[in-house]
């Protein structure tokens, strides 16, 4: 699985790169997981509203912050 966030650095896109990563250690889930923070990318991607979460080329989250138990039912349905 490939997880992308995306968001420029700020308190919201690094809860929600911790929140990924304990979602992932939680299902015991292998994800390569990527942080990007480059607003150009994000435009490419078709993300409008940080910090954003893409799982293997499909935006899951857009403009908001999952909680560790929201991303882990998102991940468990698409195993």
């Amino acid at each position: 699985m490939e997880i992308k966030v995306l968001g420029p650095g700020c308190v919201r896109c690094r809860t929600m790169e911790k929140n990924v990563i304990d979602a992932c250690a939680q299902l015991d889930v292998a994800a390569d997981i990527l942080h990007i923070t480059d607003v150009k990318e994000f435009a490419k991607m078709g993300v409008m509203l940080t910090p954003a979460v893409i799982v293997d080329g499909k935006i899951i989250s857009s403009g908001k912050v999952p909680t560790v138990d929201e991303l882990k039912k998102t991940f468990s349905k698409m195993d």
